[in-house]
């Protein structure tokens, strides 16, 4: 059985020191209520979502007779999750939720995600298609099926996915045409739908893309569609089947509890379904849900890092080998403190990614950084996710390779984050052709310079060759930033395009960086006159800080020289 632990002192500094959460008084929150909600949920987490991580992986998910069963191991976590009111943590007062800052959620989240991430998919996706109703759907959704939604009783899935249409979605070809009275007669097959059934609800709300008779091709012509599995009637209560069929669940790598299904709709008999909000917004809709479920793949990287790297730690300060605990061999302790650098790093970004989200409540600026941080979290966190829970495995050695320490299920859990929701390669060319080239890297820049304001401070007797290296990679990013520009202004983005993995890659560490940056220098202000506790851990945020430098940004400077020197169109190569 693994060991679950939480570093709360890492969290509880970035929530009440760093970002200071506590100022949005909108929540009536103050440090100590903040400190309050995180203790309560890790003991939730600890005691009832962790010891299923296991169990559930082994039960797995089955389809017997029709019906998709999750594993028994979760339907009690279930249950309690939402009789908690955890379910209910930030969302807002008007449909019953607990309205709280938004990097408090993340945060709490990530604790979750970390225990069980197959089962917390399963809340944590009908969480995102019940905002897209929230904030998108006609009176009868939001009064009928939203209330349902927040109990527990039912839950919300996403279908984009079909077999001709993965990454292109606008190839998709699943259709809705008018019944009358708004509805729609939708037909089509969806697959990899993540919590497509199970009986965890009474009923799957799934919201659909499809398209209407007379829509154009491409993303310009797909509508979004909310379609129950069983039909509702105006009560709310359930009218029978909608002719929606689970025809097969399925085998994974990993992510074992949580049912990802292969969806029929109007196969075997008509299924109904409600447009949401006006016809042909399709794209622009789901994507409320699509940035949301984005966000929280970077989540899922992020705190199975941070738990993998507490496993290896308790475990290498327990093996003993050469007459010393192997925490102490110098390779072990490098990987340790590279592991703990990144990981809190990640974290760090989450969490500061999370707090635009109020910034932005009063100044929109920030909406544009938040559309920027999006790619940047889902495909760093979940990459450098899966790195971590490999070097945790190794860090156990042949004891990691079997199930009895519980690690290897990180490596097989964190692979899939890379994958959904749009691959890596997806985030990357979203975020250089849509996140900076579009808007003439406006929003690039203002964080750029966020980023020198930071660089100018920072003290040269405590931090020389980090400074140094930060100007080195800011002036190289300049040079990138250049290049790439210059490529779009001559029409030539193939080199545009094959190059968005290594600039995004390259931001990410920059970012990082930067904000492990803020961290150590507000940790080396505090130490002069802290407790013998906090100094003690005020001291490791200095050295993350400075092994973050030496081992990722370092190779900031080698990416950049990949990216100005290879100047041949890649796909004229053979392969």
């Amino acid at each position: 059985m693994g060991y679950y632990h939480a570093d709360l002192r890492d969290i509880e500094f970035n929530l009440t020191e760093l970002f200071k959460v506590q100022q949005w008084k909108n929540f009536g929150l103050e440090e100590a209520d903040i400190k309050s909600i995180l203790s309560e949920y890790n003991k939730f987490v600890e005691n009832e979502i962790f010891p299923t991580r296991e169990p559930s992986d082994q039960q797995g998910v089955k389809h017997v007779n029709k019906k998709v069963l999750a594993p028994e191991a979760v339907k009690g976590v279930q249950k309690s999750f939402y009789e908690n009111g955890w379910y209910a943590l930030g969302l807002s007062e008007d449909i019953g939720g607990t309205p709280v800052p938004e990097a408090l959620y993340v945060a709490c989240m990530s604790l979750a995600t970390g225990a069980n991430v197959a089962w917390m998919m399963y809340p944590g996706l009908s969480r995102a298609a019940m905002n897209v109703l929230h904030h998108r759907g006609n009176d009868f959704m939001k009064q009928t099926i939203v209330p349902k939604m927040m109990s527990g009783e039912w839950g919300g899935t996403m279908c984009l996915t079909e077999a001709g249409a993965g990454s292109d979605v606008g190839s998709l070809r699943s259709t809705a045409k008018p019944l009358g009275n708004g509805k729609y007669a939708i037909q089509g097959t969806k697959i990899f739908i993540s919590s497509g059934e199970s009986d965890l609800y009474e009923n799957n709300i799934h919201l659909v893309l499809a398209r209407t008779p007379g829509a154009s091709e491409g993303t310009k012509g797909i509508s979004l569609f909310v379609v129950p599995r069983f039909k509702i009637n105006e009560d709310g209560s359930l009218a029978g089947s909608n002719n929606v069929v689970c025809s097969k669940i399925e085998h994974k790598m990993g992510i074992h509890a949580s049912a990802t299904c292969e969806m029929q709709f109007g196969i075997d008999g008509q299924t109904e379904g409600w447009l949401i909000g006006d016809e042909f917004e399709g794209m622009a809709t789901m994507f409320l849900m699509m940035n949301e479920a984005r966000l929280y793949c970077g989540i899922q990287g992020e705190s199975q890092a941070n738990l993998a790297y507490e496993m290896a730690k308790k475990y290498t300060l327990e093996r003993v080998q050469f007459g010393k605990e192997i925490a102490h061999h110098p390779d072990v302790r490098r990987n340790l403190l590279r592991m703990r650098a990144l990981s809190r790093g990640m974290r760090s970004l989450c969490l500061y990614t999370a707090d635009l989200f109020n910034k932005a409540q009063q100044d929109h600026q920030y909406e544009n950084v938040i559309g920027l941080m999006t790619p940047i979290c889902k495909a760093y966190c979940s990459e450098q996710g899966f790195l971590v829970s490999s070097s945790a495995l190794q860090a156990h050695g042949g004891y990691g390779y079997c199930t009895e320490y519980g690690v290897e299920q990180f490596v097989r859990d964190t692979q899939i984050a890379m994958i959904y929701e749009g691959t890596n390669g997806i985030q990357a060319i979203d975020f250089v052709m849509r996140k900076i080239l579009k808007d003439g890297g406006k929003t690039l820049m203002m964080v750029t310079q966020e980023i020198m304001a930071s660089v100018a401070k920072l003290d040269e007797a405590k931090f020389k060759k980090e400074k140094e290296l930060f100007q080195k990679v800011m002036t190289s990013a300049q040079t990138v930033m250049q290049q790439l520009s210059t490529y779009a202004k001559n029409n030539q983005f193939n080199l545009v395009l094959q190059n968005c993995t290594d600039f995004l890659l390259f931001s990410s560490q920059l970012i990082v960086a930067w904000q492990l940056m803020e961290s150590a220098v507000l940790a080396d202000q505090k130490i002069a006159g802290a407790t013998a506790e906090d100094k003690k851990y005020y001291l490791t945020k200095v050295t993350d800080f400075k092994v973050y430098c030496a081992h990722y940004l370092i190779h900031n400077l080698s990416i950049a020289k990949t990216i100005t020197d290879q100047t041949e169109d890649l796909t004229t190569l053979e392969i």
